[in-house]
């Protein structure tokens, strides 16, 4: 936003272009100029000024574009300053004027009618074509749908050679149209495509050639696609495609810069080939996940080559991950009843989920690595939870992850499952639970950013019911005894109603005077709902059978005066009599109980 100073000098910048008006129209040419002109010699303040001129303007992008294109020096200190000026105002008004250039740049080469124009004027003169061949190249790949059409329209073959040749010329960035365009039943056309790519000579070529050479039915354009691969990397020609859209995928997935979508605004094209309409189609899609879509295309491409190449699979769950992650609504292709990235990894199985986990933990990937742990939490036991992969086991080194909603989750995954057999990192799932359970772990960044109240409240539920569950199955590998105090603790302060219960539960499957002790705390507290207390003095009971009294005899004293209060209601003084009972007292204790009723 601008200050008042920057304002009051906008207003009389536009007095003097009004006043000047009579004797000379300022044009666009002039602001940007004068933008250049004070920003070069210091003068911020009035750079600012012609700069939101500009803007106000709301001036033509394409001819911004021409503006800079005629003084590179001029759009060079306008980066610099983006990049580098302390005067925050002045970066943002730049980099806003640098936005609109970029909008120019991308209308200017993706205009069909000037991309069709350019096809036709390569089989001009010589003069001509070179100028065609610069402008087809500028365009990228929005020149490829255009010059494949020229090449399959039976019209146009004097043009054929010239199109042909041009065609490899475009570079790297003609080779995710071209590949898409390998599905085009046009023989000819496609012999084409298939040199062209190997004359570009990029390696992201290599898996979709070998997809031809695996699978086309034609054998001549099975051999050009061998010979294709060939001139690009001649180790890849008995590389399975599978294997090779595996390694594409990872590249993807890890931003390879190689890979980066053609220059432009904030959207990158993901190219298609419709059929029905024999032609290549986009959809562009936002450039913060362009990378991981790719990635899964190349994972299902993968197993289109061959179906059991189950990599693909954990590459593709850590995909859809990971652009989910990014808060971006999927794009148009993914339609209405396409699912969530959680539903495809609980279908997918353990095997592949620990791919996607064991992936994300090297990466200290915490969206991926929760949603991996999550959908494991759904539905794997034991022995898949513990699943190894080479010397490492996923699952449990997610509970050391740095993210806390991934260790909360780790924990509460392997509780659930009931593992019987020990392991090395069983204290850990405890101390996540605890953790867990008050919300009291360390100060850690969690998946979606701030630690929500919202998260904490969930994982605190979910942490007491997983150790309530280690409880009533007598779990012989993980102690719960470790979460005692955190139990207690939660049975007593907790916000949450079910929490309180839920601990006081569990509490009675800890063998310790402490925990009985806390249980009727929480039974005797006069300041708790009827509800708790009911429900505590129930977990006192099932302490007592479990475990035997070990409850001091001041504390007995207090359950014995509830009974024979008649201020107390009926169905919490029968709760407190049968953990009473329970509590199996000597024989005094009881001949008490009834003398005491005695009428007589």
């Amino acid at each position: 936003m601008l200050n008042g100073r920057t304002v009051a000098l906008v207003l009389f910048i536009g007095c003097l272009l009004v006043g000047a008006g009579f004797a000379q129209e300022r044009t666009l040419s002039d602001d940007w100029n004068d933008y250049l002109h004070y920003t070069k010699i210091g003068r911020f303040d009035l750079a600012k000024g012609y700069a939101q001129a500009i803007l106000q303007g709301k001036p033509d992008a394409g001819l911004l574009l021409s503006l800079s294109q005629d003084n590179p020096q001029g759009y060079e200190l306008a980066m610099r300053v983006v990049e580098t000026s302390r005067d925050a105002e002045l970066a943002n008004l730049s980099k806003q004027l640098l936005d609109l250039i970029e909008r120019g740049r991308f209308q200017r080469r993706s205009e069909p009618r000037i991309i069709v124009e350019e096809i036709k004027r390569l089989s001009t003169t010589i003069r001509g074509k070179m100028n065609a061949t610069t402008r087809l190249q500028n365009a990228g790949e929005y020149a490829i749908p255009y010059m494949l059409d020229a090449m399959g329209d039976p019209s146009r073959q004097a043009e054929l050679k010239n199109i042909i040749e041009t065609l490899p010329k475009i570079g790297r960035n003609a080779i995710r149209p071209l590949a898409a365009a390998l599905q085009m039943d046009d023989a000819a056309v496609k012999a084409e495509v298939i040199r062209a790519l190997g004359r570009i000579g990029y390696p992201q070529s290599l898996a979709y050639l070998k997809y031809v050479a695996e699978n086309d039915a034609s054998n001549e354009l099975r051999t050009l696609a061998i010979q294709s691969i060939r001139q690009i990397d001649p180790r890849s020609v008995n590389a399975p495609a599978a294997a090779l859209f595996f390694q594409l995928g990872e590249k993807y997935y890890y931003h390879d810069e190689s890979l980066a979508p053609q220059e432009g605004p904030a959207i990158a094209n993901i190219w298609f080939w419709d059929a029905n309409a024999s032609r290549l189609v986009r959809a562009e899609v936002n450039r913060a996940y362009f990378h991981e879509l790719m990635a899964m295309r190349c994972c299902e491409w993968s197993l289109k080559a061959e179906e059991q190449f189950g990599l693909a699979i954990g590459l593709w769950l850590a995909s859809f991950f990971k652009a989910e992650a990014t808060g971006v609504a999927m794009p148009e292709y993914f339609d209405d009843n396409h699912a969530v990235a959680l539903v495809y990894a609980t279908t997918a199985g353990p095997e592949y989920l620990h791919q996607t986990l064991g992936r994300a933990v090297n990466d200290r990937n915490a969206a991926v690595a929760l949603g991996a742990v999550e959908a494991l939490a759904t539905n794997a036991g034991e022995k898949s939870l513990m699943h190894t992969m080479g010397p490492a086991q996923p699952l449990l080194q997610a509970l050391s992850f740095g993210d806390r909603a991934v260790r909360y989750s780790a924990a509460i995954a392997i509780a659930n499952a009931g593992p019987r057999n020990a392991f090395n990192e069983s204290r850990l799932v405890v101390q996540n639970l605890a953790e867990a359970l008050n919300g009291n772990g360390q100060a850690a960044s969690s998946s979606a950013g701030t630690w929500t109240p919202q998260q904490a409240d969930s994982y605190a539920l979910r942490a007491a019911n997983a150790l309530l569950k280690l409880g009533v199955t007598h779990n012989p590998v993980i102690d719960l005894s470790l979460a005692e105090s955190a139990l207690l603790d939660a049975s007593k302060v907790s916000p949450q109603t079910e929490i309180r219960v839920l601990a006081a539960e569990t509490l009675a499957y800890i063998a310790s005077a402490t925990a009985q002790r806390g249980i009727a705390e929480a039974a005797l507290n006069t300041e708790a709902t009827k509800d708790v207390r009911i429900a505590a003095f129930d977990s006192l009971a099932n302490s007592a059978k479990v475990n035997a009294n070990q409850l001091p005899d001041a504390m007995v004293d207090q359950i014995y005066t509830l009974l024979g209060s008649e201020q107390i209601e009926p169905d919490l003084r029968a709760a407190a009599a049968a953990a009473y009972g329970a509590l199996n007292l000597p024989s005094q204790k009881v001949k008490e109980l009834i003398l005491d009723q005695a009428k007589s």
